[in-house]
């Protein structure tokens, strides 16, 4: 099944980055750290072409830490400078700042032996939606500068941001390709709330959280939902919906209820610490 999605707004934000590329040093890419690889816009890669980038993985406090280290590997070994962040970590954003000034003073450095005369080095950043952009520019920035929220494509339009006096910073909207050609893709970005939960049947995105679970974390559904397996995924779910209270009248189970209860769980860190991918 290929997964559709391509809001008029994101082609234009396309269209701007791609126009602006010229204006900045280096780029930083932001990724979710449960989904480094899906959460990697593969369109954005085509229009960099040479420029330098460096890697921020977002919600580090939400990923498997074991399999988040095996992809900063990854990506270094691909040449990419890479970096694990929790947003609200002040040390955490001290290093995205010190990254991103040692990738830019490599640039300066080249304009200054040319006789360019010195500037500040100049980034932009991108991600795809609700990937956390808004609010790591805020720590950046130390001041309320962009707009958060918790729902996908809250950014609407570009703006430079100043860095602590260490490098300037072109904010963009958050930018998705236009259809998930890979069904899971499309899962592990609804899992973690990329992209709109309107998107993808919600009963279908808990079960995805279910078996992969299953599959990969098994404790986490005894310690959760007190199974550790099951052979019928409607037996999972009337499981968890009589354990958490999901009921109608008559005491039946209320499916959307269930599949709201496992997806939030997932997002708010309450299942454990779960990676959706890793290199390999």
């Amino acid at each position: 099944m290929t997964i559709q999605w391509y809001p008029g707004h994101m082609a234009k934000a396309k269209r701007e980055a791609s126009e602006n590329l010229k204006l900045v040093d280096f780029v930083i890419e932001l990724v979710d750290a449960r989904a480094p690889l899906s959460s990697q816009n593969p369109m954005l890669q085509g229009i960099l072409g040479d420029k330098p980038k460096m890697m921020v993985l977002m919600k580090k406090d939400l990923a498997d830490p074991k399999v988040t280290k095996e992809w900063l590997e990854h990506f270094k070994e691909n040449g990419f400078p890479s970096i694990a962040i929790e947003a609200n970590n002040k040390q955490d954003i001290q290093a995205v700042i010190n990254l991103g000034k040692s990738i830019g003073n490599e640039k300066i450095e080249k304009l200054k032996a040319k006789g360019v005369r010195p500037r500040a080095s100049r980034a932009m950043i991108l991600g795809i939606p609700n990937v956390g952009k808004s609010t790591l520019i805020n720590r950046l920035a130390n001041k309320s500068i962009a707009k958060t929220g918790d729902k996908p494509g809250v950014t609407k339009k570009q703006q430079w941001i100043k860095v602590k006096n260490e490098f300037d910073l072109l904010d963009t909207p958050g930018i998705l390709w236009p259809k998930f050609e890979e069904e899971e893709v499309g899962y592990r970005l609804a899992s973690i709330g990329t992209i709109k939960d309107q998107i993808l049947p919600t009963e279908d995105v808990a079960a995805y959280v279910l078996d992969y679970l299953q599959a990969y974390y098994p404790s986490m559904l005894e310690e959760r939902y007190g199974f550790e397996g099951y052979d019928d995924i409607m037996t999972a779910f009337e499981t968890i919906g009589k354990k958490r209270g999901c009921l109608e009248s008559g005491g039946r189970i209320n499916f959307d209820k269930v599949s709201d209860v496992i997806i939030q769980d997932l997002r708010n860190g309450k299942l454990g610490l779960i990676s959706f991918e890793s290199p390999e």
